[in-house]
């Protein structure tokens, strides 16, 4: 593990509801204050990169999506829903935009008439590929300052916060 990191932001707030409410145990506060924080500067570096590259963070959710997804690069608008977690209608605006811009296309559904598909189109695989190899150096750079074991310990407790809450 790393040497202690000088006190910050969080380490003040706790400090000030410490002499303010010192019947209360904060700590959780802190941890949930700087992951908060962190959520924050981390969305900024990561939809900056994104920009680059012409998309949202909402954009790139589902173009990604579609690429991982593996070849034919298509899955139904239902599947986009599961494993992209909003709303129907958030995702019938999300694919009408990247259809506007020529980045996935509806097909129909060879299996089922009655129903589409949603595609990359070669530009959207273009772009995609792009993005998400600047978005995976991206990261890299943000966690630069983390060592090897301490990103394999903050990863592995988080796992573990996580699927307490989910």
């Amino acid at each position: 593990m790393s040497e202690k990191p000088a006190d910050d932001h969080v380490d003040r707030i706790l400090a000030q509801w410490a002499k303010a409410r010192p019947d209360l145990d904060v700590e959780p506060m802190g941890i949930m204050g700087r992951l908060h924080r962190l959520s924050t500067h981390l969305g900024r570096e990561v939809e900056a990169v994104l920009l680059q590259h012409g998309l949202s963070s909402s954009a790139f959710d589902v173009l990604a999506t579609l690429r991982r997804a593996g070849r034919p690069y298509r899955l139904s608008p239902g599947e986009l829903l599961a494993m992209t977690m909003v709303s129907s209608g958030t995702m019938t605006n999300r694919i009408d935009q990247l259809e506007k811009a020529g980045l996935v296309e509806r097909i129909n559904n060879p299996e089922d008439r009655r129903s589409v598909l949603i595609a990359l189109t070669d530009k959207g695989f273009a772009v995609v590929d792009e993005a998400v190899t600047a978005h995976v150096a991206n990261q890299h750079r943000l966690i630069a300052a983390v060592s090897e074991d301490d990103r394999r310990e903050f990863n592995r407790l988080l796992k573990v916060f996580l699927a307490d809450l989910e």
